[in-house]
């Protein structure tokens, strides 16, 4: 039986006739996908059903993930055209899962506090059981900024963004979670969580949930994800740490 599919089912009170509906096959089609887990559906179901049920495709189809990776993109575990594509409680899972690490380089971080309820509980937890946490944050003051936001030129603009976050991180003061500025990353995010990263390119003119987005998990030495971690050692070296410039300590005051 495939556990993780009906488990998924169940959390998301999907019935087999309405989620075959939903990718266009017969239900005793995934009454077959639930009944034999080395079943694998056809891709374009595959990513229907995942949509739908909030789950990977590599959850709920462990198997696929050994089928297609088994070279030098063994590390890609996923890949959305978009970030809004990505299921829903797959943010959820890695920031719940992470016991060691948690760095947070994308440029405003907004989308965190206003797409998962509760998140600054979240960190306060983890980092009182000794989680590591980091956010590098784009300066809300820099060209840089300005620059992207006359690309973006949308009403919610990145330092307002930014100013949420910074909000958001002052409540949590009195943990050891760390923030410092850096623009280093305006067009590039990268979210790492103990042996997981997520990274979403921005493109030119778009806004965050419009880039696609990458799942890499450690896999090999200097590998994809060693390159992108070293790129967050690399903005967090060149960084300024937040809470220590003048005009921040002023608005928190």
């Amino acid at each position: 039986m495939n556990s993780p599919l009906r488990e998924a089912m169940a959390r998301a009170n999907m019935t087999s006739p309405r989620l075959a509906r939903l990718c266009g096959v017969d239900p005793k089609t995934v009454d077959r996908w639930l009944a034999n887990p080395s079943r694998e559906p056809h891709a374009r179901h595959r990513a229907v059903a995942s949509q739908a049920l909030g789950e990977e495709e590599t959850v709920l189809w462990p198997s696929v993930q050994q089928l297609v990776k088994s070279g030098p993109d063994r590390e890609l575990v996923q890949m959305y055209p978009y970030r809004s594509a990505a299921p829903a409680t797959l943010w959820r899972q890695l920031v719940s899962g992470a016991e060691r690490e948690l760095a947070f380089a994308g440029y405003t971080n907004y989308f965190l506090w206003l797409e998962h309820a509760n998140f600054g509980a979240l960190l306060r937890k983890k980092a009182a059981a000794g989680c590591r946490i980091r956010f590098v944050l784009g300066d809300p003051a820099s060209p840089v900024t300005r620059q992207r936001e006359m690309e973006e030129d949308v009403p919610l603009t990145l330092s307002t963004r930014i100013e949420v976050t910074l909000s958001e991180l002052a409540k949590l003061r009195d943990t050891n979670i760390e923030a410092r500025y850096e623009t280093g990353h305006v067009s590039l995010s990268a979210f790492r969580f103990d042996n997981d990263m997520i990274v979403t390119p921005l493109l030119p003119g778009r806004i965050g949930h419009d880039a696609p987005m990458m799942h890499f998990r450690r896999a090999q030495d200097d590998g994809v994800f060693d390159r992108f971690a070293g790129h967050i050692e690399d903005l967090w070296a060149k960084g300024r740490d937040v809470w220590t410039i003048p005009e921040v300590q002023h608005a928190q005051a």
